[in-house]
């Protein structure tokens, strides 16, 4: 019999063996959803009363960090997956969560969390994206998403932030890949991560009634589930960064280069950082002060590029060589869309700036 912990440790050797190709294509693009669900990766976490395997945010957190030391792609899918699964979590619609998440929580349906645009409207970076018209108790929503990931072409839910026309406040839909006047474009064409299905949404006359509906208060909902947005997210910072600094530490060329003191310093930095995030995440901190929770967030980023340049240094030129680099290059790649990945570092010290001038005032 297989038992929970095997089918993982396999799920994440089929990872670790799909690496590069879930950078550099779409191949495998498809199975990873479907071989973590397989595995109960998504339900880690998740009260054992809505069909998860209970645990908490920190475990899920873990889960995530497991994968991105080997494929920041999968984790990037992983963390939109489960992080559609938390706002169905907070959810005050339990018809929609019985109907969905039981596919969600095994891989057959993928989640996507398409609330980029919202998290930069309630900072007042830009406007929302999506109109809504009113139509009977429902909408008619126009406009779109220009980045999103876990768009798996046999199947994906995405959550969005619609702006009524009528004045009423923003709301949070879930909209599918099945939903007339719904089109998913070609994938980007990003620099890596190409097998994370991200692709853009186009929303022409859809219609979204009250079955739909996540949350009637978008300005409510997200501060409530941000927590969990970005703590989820630093797992993919968290696995990359242990990622680095074990390649470093396992090079032959560490110890006579004299990086050993180095890495151990990274790694007590990190240690210190991921034990904050959890205990900030486990205590609720973090939901009525989000500024602490943006600094972590912050100096992962700072330590996933730290490890990565302790790793360049320590394989030294055989990192340039095809035949020698391993998975420095991919590593590479990965760490530089971590600053990048919404809300990203140039947005959250904007938003650290503007807290501090409200203090001031």
């Amino acid at each position: 019999m297989t038992t929970p912990s095997s089918s993982r440790e396999d799920a994440l050797a089929w990872v670790s063996t799909h690496a590069a190709s879930l950078n550099d294509s779409a191949a495998d693009a498809d199975l990873v959803i479907p071989r973590l669900g397989a595995a109960g990766f998504f339900r880690i976490g998740v009260p054992a009363a809505q069909g998860g395997s209970a645990g908490t945010t920190a475990d899920a957190i873990e889960a995530i960090a497991a994968v991105a030391e080997r494929s920041l792609t999968a984790a990037f899918v992983f963390w939109g997956q489960r992080t559609f699964i938390e706002y169905l979590l907070h959810s005050p619609n339990a018809g929609l969560r019985e109907r969905y998440l039981p596919a969600l929580l095994a891989g057959e349906l993928a989640g996507a969390t398409g609330l980029s645009n919202a998290m930069k409207f309630l900072s007042g970076i830009e406007s929302l994206s999506i109109g809504a018209t009113p139509v009977g108790d429902g909408w008619r929503l126009a406009g779109d998403l220009p980045w999103v990931t876990n768009l798996r072409r046999p199947g994906f839910a995405v959550a969005a932030a619609v702006q009524p026309v009528d004045g009423r406040p923003p709301a949070i839909v879930a909209l599918f890949h099945d939903t007339p006047g719904l089109t998913r474009t070609d994938d980007l064409e990003l620099l890596g991560l190409r097998g994370s299905n991200t692709a853009a949404i186009r929303i022409h006359d859809v219609a979204s009634g009250p079955a739909d509906l996540i949350h009637p208060d978008a300005r409510g909902f997200i501060p409530a589930v941000r927590p969990a947005f970005l703590g989820l997210q630093c797992g993919m910072a968290i696995g990359l960064a242990r990622a680095s600094l074990a390649a470093a530490r396992a090079s032959g060329s560490a110890a006579r280069a004299g990086l050993q003191p180095r890495i151990e310093g990274i790694e007590a930095e990190l240690a210190v950082t991921v034990a904050e995030l959890k205990a900030g995440v486990a205590d609720g901190r973090f939901a009525p002060q989000a500024a602490p929770l943006f600094r972590i967030r912050i100096k992962l980023a700072g330590l996933v590029r730290a490890a990565a340049d302790l790793e360049l240094d320590a394989t030294g030129g055989r990192a340039y060589l095809v035949a020698t680099t391993g998975g420095f290059a991919r590593r590479w790649v990965e760490a530089a869309f971590v600053p990048v990945v919404t809300p990203s570092l140039t947005q959250l010290h904007g938003e650290l700036a503007r807290h501090a001038a409200l203090r001031a005032a």
